[in-house]
């Protein structure tokens, strides 16, 4: 159990919260913008070109699953880079009256911050970076669960859609499955 410094009691975001939720990972950002990439890890761009980082092994998934994780993580350039979370996610968060804390640090590495705001339940991003962020975050969620959450990973990569090409782009056959 969690308390804040004034003997609150440190709780999950409330639909409320998560406006405070998003401005924090913002200062987060902000603060971090300038910080190095965590020895070991890769951001999304790192993996336009390379085959693994953190837990991530794209040289274990088929071609056409890392084509498609690729193509959306590509439509991040020219998004912000700094330090994010990388699961910020209700149940690694807690909220008191001094303010938001964040847990499971695990994940966080130095990517583009649009990965931490596009799966916030509240309007986190500009309408146009909206749906590019999300697809590279189901790449994100496929690529990094391919061997630890297969099933996990089938659900995000279901949900994979590149912005431009608007369908699926995962592909229908069992070849692309974990």
């Amino acid at each position: 159990m969690s308390w804040s410094r004034r003997g609150s009691r440190a709780k999950p975001p409330t639909d409320r919260d998560w406006p405070v939720v998003a401005a924090e990972l913002r200062r987060l950002h902000t603060l971090t913008h300038d910080w190095p990439q965590r020895p070991g890890f890769c951001s999304a761009t790192d993996l336009l070109r390379r085959e693994h980082g953190g837990d991530i092994d794209l040289s274990l998934m088929p071609a056409g699953v890392v084509t498609a994780c690729r193509e959306a993580w590509r439509q991040l350039a020219g998004t912000p880079r700094a330090v994010v979370h990388g699961d910020p996610a209700a149940a690694n968060i807690r909220v008191t009256g001094d303010g938001v804390g964040f847990l499971d640090w695990d994940e966080a590495r130095v990517d583009h911050v649009d990965l931490d705001l596009a799966d916030l339940p509240v309007e986190a991003l500009p309408r146009h970076r909206l749906a590019p962020a999300r697809a590279a975050v189901h790449a994100w969620e496929a690529a990094n669960g391919w061997l630890v959450e297969p099933a996990y990973a089938r659900q995000r990569l279901a949900q994979l859609v590149v912005p431009g090409r608007g369908e699926e782009t995962h592909g229908p056959g069992a070849e692309n499955r974990p």
